[in-house]
Order: C-alpha cells, then structure tokens, then sequence
C-alpha cells in the first residue's frame, strides 16, 4: 500500500481540537464523543464514538481523571499521573493524529493532554451484535453449539479457548482506506509455514480499496484472484472447533470484524467435503457418513447427465437396467425438462432465503405437492425426470459446503448441455474437460485435488477413511508445516 506521511500530534491542544473537529466531525456528528476536562490546571482532551465504547467505563475514566484534582498537586507529571489513573488492562501512548483518528473509529477512547506531543489510547472496544450460537449450515447431532460471531474480538477468544498455546499468535491488520476494517491473521507459530503466512500478509498488506463491506468475500477475491473459476479455492466456517482442527493442521485462519465466517488457507477440493459430524462419531460409522456424502456429491454431479445419456441412446443399457429412461416423455424434450427442472430447484432455493420462516412451510407444500403434480399433469415434465432432479438436489444440499455445491451444480449443467449436443462423445469429453479443469486448480500454490493428484497414498486414506485420532500422528504435507508430527 502507498505510505502515507503521518501528522504528528501538536502540544497544543486548541489545534488538536481544530483538527478533530475538521477530520472527524467533531460537533458535528452526533456518535463522535468529547470531552474537555480541567486536571490540575491542565486541558485534557478524551475523544470516543458513543456506539463503540461501553458508557459505563467512559463514565468511571472520567470520574477517576477529575478526582485527581483532589488527591494529586504535582503538575509538572500530569502525563505519568494520568497514565496511572487510566485504570484499564490496555493503555497506549501513540505520537501521530492518523493513527489517532483510526484507533477511535475502531473504538478505543484516545486521551490528548495539552502541552504533550503524544496521547493515551484506552481499549474499551464493546461492540454491538449478538451472542454466540451454533451456525445453521454447520448443525451437528452432538458437540459444541458456539459460533464465531460479527465480533473479531469474541472470535479470536473462541478460537483462543480451544487453543491454549502461547504460539498461537493473532496478529492484526487494517483493509480499506475508508472502512478500515480490522482483519486478523491466526496461526501456529510453530506449526504453520513462514512463507505461507508471509505471503498472505503480502497479498492483504496490497489490497488497495476504499472500503470491504462484503467482508471477508471481498478479502478472497484479492488473495486468490480466481476470476471466473467457480470453485471455492478458500474454506469458510462459523464453527470455532473446526478453525480450530485446522490450525492444529498448520492452516492459516483469517478473521474479518463485521463477518461471522471464517477463511481457511489453504483449502483443497476435498477440504470442501468433509464435515464435524464426521469427527463427532466412532470412526466406523464417521467413515459411514463420510462415504454417504461422497455418494450424494457424486449423485450431484454425475446423475443427471448420466441418465439423460441413458435416454438418449438406450442401448448403452444392460438388459437389467433396461427399466431406466422415461415410461412417457411428455410434449417437452427430456433435456429441456430436465434444464427447466434444475432451474426450477434454483428458483425454490433462492424464495427459501427470502421467505420469512412462518410462510417457507407453506411454500414448501405448495412447491411440492401442486406445482410438481399439476407439472406432471399436464406432460410438462415426466415423473422420472422429477424423480432425478430431486436426487440431484438432495445431493448438493448434503454437500457442507454451500460454495461447493452451487459450483457443482454450474458444473452439471455444462455437463447436461453437452451430453445433450454430442451424446456418449459429450458425456466422456466433459467429464475428461472438467477434471483435467479441477487438476489445473491452485489455491495459494496448493493443488485443488490434493492427495489424489498428486496422489499421496497416506493422505489418501485419511480422506477416504475416519481415521481414529490415536492414528493420526503427522500434519497433512500439503500445508508444509514446520512440526510434522502432532503426537510424541
């Protein structure tokens, strides 16, 4: 980022009040707080925003600073007596206006006393959002019910609390020149990768923009710059036990204020895949449910066109499954109704998340029960067609990654089309394009299709299988972490 000069602080306080007035509107916008105090017969300055600062705490700092005027007659050490009166765990002195201006827009109290070129910045952030809760796209039957939350501050204790290591480490940046959003950096000191965390750092430290209000989504178009891909190429979660697993794996955590999700770097295809619950049950039945879900991510993808290429050239069938393919196909040609009934998913989809919660019931019923038979009905779409949307659908909603699925479903329907268009030759020369397309991946220097390709027989197995924990006693190779082994 450009380096810009920075105004020291003046040692008259009249001009740094001109220039608070001037900067941040002081008197004129009605969050920003001041007060002027007399302290042995010294100005002293306390500039806070009113929404982002406990009231109860600026009151007692207050009444603290103005008793001195009762108990103290040195005035030739009014900095060192007021800096002992602040009576908070963290006080800093800071020499410059612009760092000044950013410590108060992020909610710390910052303290000028006249006649001093420095000031006292008191961290009394109490930012407003709600209170832990598990996160609704990553329920599990049994564990924890916390959820990472809008507060970056509560996010690094949740993440903290599993993690009680003195080499865990949270180091904190700014993004944006207007929004000055705070963006934290987690990882073991001594597990993580130098180069990784340096070259994430680089990438966050380059982004030059007003303001990322989309949080952390804007984050990752500036760290992967994966354009038109529509693979998620980062992991997000709102669940601290897993940030936490990850970082134990030497992953990277970034932690965006005003966002409750999560990015994981780096990430690979099957990272996507994987779930808590997984890990909540005995290996046996966590390997049960892990297959089941690579089955229905399967089923996503490779259904749909694998039917319709089953209609199109029956012949391909074994006399045993001779059944499947539609009994009537209707006045609508299968590939349309097959398009007309994945978009019509999407349609449903996307009224769930803008449907308050006491009427989504209601359409569900009406998108069930009446648009689908009355469909049938009237030979717009055939029951088997309906049939293998909804298996379809089922798959990508048992995928946990929302990102993964909806890139899936992009992914299926450029398979349907050529299918299609060229039959058996389109079905093959697809799926030959799409994973040659997620071979040539890379997120931040790591293949997309790690352990498969490269194939890594070990790694493998742990993405196959449950592992029990006693078992696992290396960090996965891929994130070149520093101390391989998790276990003595």
């Amino acid at each position: 980022m450009k380096k810009v000069k920075k105004s020291p602080i003046s040692g008259k306080i009249s001009e740094t009040q001109k220039y608070m007035e001037t900067k941040i509107g002081v008197g004129t916008s009605y969050d920003v707080g001041f007060r002027e105090i007399v302290i042995l017969k010294t100005k002293v300055q306390l500039y806070y925003l009113t929404g982002l600062v406990d009231s109860a705490i600026v009151q007692e700092l207050l009444k603290e600073l103005v008793n001195l005027n009762d108990h103290e007659k040195n005035r030739k050490k009014v900095p060192e007596i007021i800096e002992n009166r602040l009576l908070h765990q963290q006080v800093d002195p800071i020499k410059s206006m612009d760092e000044a201006v950013d410590q108060m827009l992020s909610g710390l109290i910052v303290v000028f006393i006249d006649g001093e070129k420095f000031a006292f910045v008191v961290d009394v952030r109490s930012y407003p959002g709600r209170s832990p809760e598990e996160p609704d796209t990553e329920r599990v039957i049994r564990g924890s019910r916390d959820g990472y939350t809008e507060n970056v501050v509560e996010n690094t204790a949740l993440t903290r609390r599993r993690i009680r290591d003195a080499r865990l480490r949270h180091e904190m940046l700014k993004v944006g020149e207007r929004s000055k959003t705070d963006v934290c950096i987690s990882y073991l000191q001594d597990v993580a990768d130098d180069g990784l965390v340096q070259l994430i750092k680089d990438k966050i430290e380059q982004i030059e923009i007003d303001g990322i209000s989309m949080a952390e989504k804007t984050l990752e178009e500036y760290i992967v710059k994966r354009n038109w891909n529509p693979y998620p190429l980062v992991r997000y979660t709102e669940r601290p036990d897993v940030a936490a697993s990850h970082l134990l794996e030497g992953h990277v955590l970034i932690i965006v204020d005003t966002s409750p999700s999560v990015i994981i770097l780096p990430t690979t295809f099957f990272h996507h895949v994987q779930h808590a619950e997984e890990h909540r049950q005995v290996p046996t039945i966590g390997t049960f449910i892990r297959w089941t879900r690579f089955l229905a991510v399967f089923a996503s993808l490779f259904l749909l066109p694998a039917w319709l290429l089953f209609v199109l050239d029956p012949s391909l069938l074994p006399k045993g499954l001779s059944f499947i393919g539609p009994n009537d196909e209707g006045n609508i040609p299968i590939v349309i109704q097959i398009i007309l009934g994945v978009i019509g998913i999407e349609f449903l989809r996307m009224a769930a998340i803008h449907t308050p919660t006491a009427l989504s019931t209601a359409m569900g019923l009406i998108a069930a029960v009446l648009i689908g038979q009355i469909a049938i009905d009237v030979g717009m779409l055939s029951p088997e067609v309906i049939l293998y949307i909804s298996i379809s659908a089922i798959g990508s909603y048992v995928t946990p990654s929302y990102e993964l699925s909806v890139a899936n479903k992009v992914a299926n329907l450029f398979l349907l089309i050529a299918t299609s268009i060229w039959g058996l030759i389109g079905f093959v020369i697809s799926v030959t394009i799409f994973l040659l397309f997620l071979a040539s991946i890379k997120s931040l220097r790591t293949p997309y299709l790690w352990p498969l390709l490269p194939f890594n027989f070990k790694a493998m197995v742990n993405i196959l299988f449950r592992v029990p924990v006693p078992l696992t006693k290396s960090r996965p190779s891929i994130v070149h972490p520093k101390n391989n082994y998790r276990q003595p």
